[in-house]
This record gives C-alpha cells, sequence and structure tokens, in this order.
C-alpha cells in the first residue's frame, strides 16, 4: 500500500527560485494542454491521446516563445499531462468534473519521480538544484535513513509555506484486534454525529469561530490597491486564517476517525448527496464547515488499514421516519421535529439516535451477518411502496404537481 508523509519544508533563496520556475512551467504546461484539447474536441471532434500531448510538449521546447520550459526538470512537466490524462478520463467515467485552468494564486505543486530526485542518509537533492532541501521530519515512528520514496511532491500554500511530501510503497499493516462492536453513525450539523449507542459527537464548527477575523482580513483586503505590496500581505493573512480553519477541521476529523475504527469492528453510515446538499443557500456554509465527504474518505482508508469493515447504505434509506422498535413508518416528518412518538408501539424516538439505529440495523442487513471484506450498501430497500433509486443512477424523485 502507498503512505504519503507531508512535512514542512525551508527552501533557500536559489531552490525557492527554481521551484516557483517549475510551477510556473507546470501551469502552462497544463492550460496550454487542456486548451488545446478543448479547441480539438469542440472543433474538429476529436480527443486528444497522452502520446499527443507529449509530442506537443517536446515541439513546446524547441520553439523561441516557451523556450524556458527546457530550463527546469521534466519531470513534473511529464507528471502534469500525465495528471490531465486522468482527470479526463475521471470525467468521462463520470467521476469527477470537467478539468480546470490552473491559477497562480492557488495551491501550486510539482511532483518528482525517482528520476527527479536523490534520497540518500535522510538527505533530499532534488533536480536542477545544488544544495539538499531542508525539512522537518516529524514521524517519529519512521527512521528517515531508510526512507525510500517512489515520488517526492514539493508544493507551497496560499500563504507562501513550503511542505515537500514522500509518497512511499509499505506493507500493509496487521489488522486491530477485534473489538466486538458494531456502530451506526448518523451525520448531522447540530451535532457532528449521533451514534447507535447514545453518544453524541459535537460539531466544533470551525469556520463560524473565525468568521469574525476571516472577515476583518478580508474587509482589509478589499480595501488595498490591486497589484500592491500592501494588498498581498493583506491576502497572505486572509489565506493563514483560511489554513487555521482547515487545519482545525483536519485535525478533528482525524482523531474523530480514528477513534471510531479503534472502538468498532462495524461502521455503518450513510450515502450522503454533499454536493446536493450544499445546493441550499442556507445550510451550505454549515454543511461545507462538517467535512462529510473528508470524513467518510478517512474512515475508508483507515477501516481498510485496521481490518474493519466499512458499510454505506443507500442515501434513500428512510433512517429517521423508521421506528427502530417496531419498525413503522412515518408518512412525513418535517426536519424541525428533534423528537417524535411512534403510532405503533408509543416509543418516543430522539430522532438522530433512532436513525443511528436504524443505519446501524440496515448495515447488518446489508452485511448478511458477516463482518469481513468490503461491502456497499447501495441495495438496501425501503420499507414502505416507495423504492429507493439504483445504486448506478441515485437521483431524487420528481415531485409531481
Amino acid at each position: 500500500m502507498r503512505t504519503a508523509y507531508k512535512c514542512r519544508a525551508y527552501p533557500d533563496p536559489e531552490q525557492a527560485a527554481t521551484f516557483v520556475r517549475t510551477f510556473g512551467c507546470v501551469r502552462l504546461v497544463w492550460n496550454k494542454t487542456l486548451a488545446e484539447r478543448h479547441r480539438a474536441y469542440h472543433t474538429d471532434g476529436k480527443n486528444t491521446s497522452y502520446r499527443q500531448t507529449d509530442a506537443a510538449l517536446t515541439a513546446w521546447k524547441k520553439t523561441q516563445d516557451p523556450a524556458f520550459l527546457s530550463e527546469v526538470s521534466s519531470v513534473p512537466l511529464q507528471q502534469a499531462l500525465r495528471h490531465q490524462h486522468t482527470a479526463f478520463a475521471n470525467f468521462f467515467a463520470g467521476r469527477a468534473r470537467y478539468p480546470r485552468f490552473k491559477t497562480r494564486n492557488s495551491r501550486q505543486s510539482a511532483h518528482y519521480t525517482r528520476s527527479a530526485f536523490r534520497m540518500n542518509n535522510g538527505e533530499l537533492r532534488m533536480a536542477k538544484t545544488t544544495a539538499p532541501l531542508a525539512f522537518v521530519w516529524s514521524f517519529a515512528d519512521v527512521d528517515l535513513a531508510t526512507l525510500n520514496p517512489t515520488m517526492v511532491v514539493i508544493s507551497r500554500s496560499p500563504d507562501s509555506r513550503w511542505y515537500v511530501t514522500f509518497a512511499v510503497d509499505t506493507d500493509t499493516p496487521d489488522p486491530l484486534p477485534a473489538a466486538g462492536h458494531q456502530i451506526g453513525l448518523d451525520l448531522g450539523v447540530k451535532d457532528f454525529a449521533v451514534t447507535s449507542d447514545g453518544d453524541r459527537i459535537a460539531n466544533p464548527r470551525h469556520l463560524e469561530r473565525k468568521a469574525a477575523n476571516l472577515a476583518r482580513y478580508q474587509r482589509r483586503m478589499a480595501r488595498r490597491q490591486p497589484g500592491s505590496a500592501n494588498r498581498r500581505k493583506a491576502k497572505n493573512k486572509v489565506a493563514r486564517s483560511h489554513r487555521k480553519v482547515r487545519n482545525a477541521r483536519v485535525d478533528f476529523l482525524h482523531r474523530t476517525s480514528t477513534n471510531l475504527v479503534r472502538q468498532a469492528d462495524v461502521i455503518v453510515i450513510e450515502d450522503l448527496a454533499v454536493a446536493n446538499m450544499i445546493r441550499n443557500r442556507s445550510l451550505a456554509k454549515a454543511i461545507s464547515d462538517c467535512g462529510w465527504g473528508e470524513f467518510r474518505r478517512q474512515l475508508a482508508y483507515k477501516a481498510g488499514r485496521a481490518g474493519r469493515t466499512l458499510i454505506v447504505i443507500d442515501r434513500w434509506y428512510p433512517s429517521s421516519k423508521t421506528c427502530s422498535n417496531c419498525g413503522h413508518l412515518l408518512e412525513k416528518l418535517s426536519l424541525s421535529t428533534r423528537h417524535w412518538t411512534c403510532p405503533g408501539c408509543r416509543t418516543r424516538h430522539d430522532r438522530d439516535h433512532n436513525a443511528a439505529k436504524n443505519i446501524l440495523a440496515a448495515g447488518r442487513a446489508v452485511a448478511g451477518g458477516s463482518t469481513s471484506g468490503d461491502v456497499c450498501g447501495a441495495d438496501v430497500r425501503r420499507q414502505g411502496s416507495s423504492l429507493p433509486q439504483s445504486a448506478a443512477k441515485q437521483e431524487h424523485p420528481r415531485r409531481e404537481p
């Protein structure tokens, strides 16, 4: 399996200039290739292969205008072409959106394979540079002297911080001891998650706590003259505020997902349509601040490492409207109703806790009593007359007048 280690890097002025020049060339190759792909498809109706983009890059280096592409390492430029080819493959497969042009104001990165760097006794030397790159290694359980990365990524964040990422092929770790416990999760905004055991994980609301400072820095940046040094300084402050919010959110998600993987053999969650939910203008900021998509991604790879099972049930499963005691299905349940009484068995339910218990029960039905292997919960059936959409095309049912 592949593991990535991300560290802070401190390049000297010569290295920083080389990397900045490489970022610009990577951005130019990406944007120029993307424009040529777009033109060839919409004008001539032809698709562009990776071999054609590679030949075009070689031709660009021989011309006078972008001849500076030869001044940087060719490996990041080739990797940019490979990444764009993969991006289009994901787009046509329906797994991602259409690739976009790169800007100089966002995060900049360059990918180096084995032929463009050397790693000896913990010293990293990059192509087109003379001195070793200084970085801080913060992983005490990994010996840096024996590290053998397959790829190195040099990146710079919008707040001018430098990072180096090592991609290493490692052995699959031993699975964790069996916990003898299964858990269902109901994700929300008021509480980040409610478990089937009745535990509530509070939503820290990182962006809301930093909104006042962030708004102040954005007002200061708006008053600065575009292109001035003061505007660049104010923009760095805005980027630093966003970085603090992002780091706090990622740290919370890592701690929460790690604790859940350690305490349960089977974890069951819902397949939430986050991209559709953030279209609600009233809840878009709160939903985005929760980071449900990143939380699911962390649960997936951590469960795979630890030998746990992650089950994802159908997003149309009526977990909140179904009584976890007798199975009665309500016709309607408004979002403002946080507690309700079952008409069948007269059981008083907390909305989120009841949903978490139903999610766990649906996950057990999908798994069929097995707690091993990868399980997808796309085939969980609704209770009642209405049937869910298929797993291949999950769209919200249209409302008829």
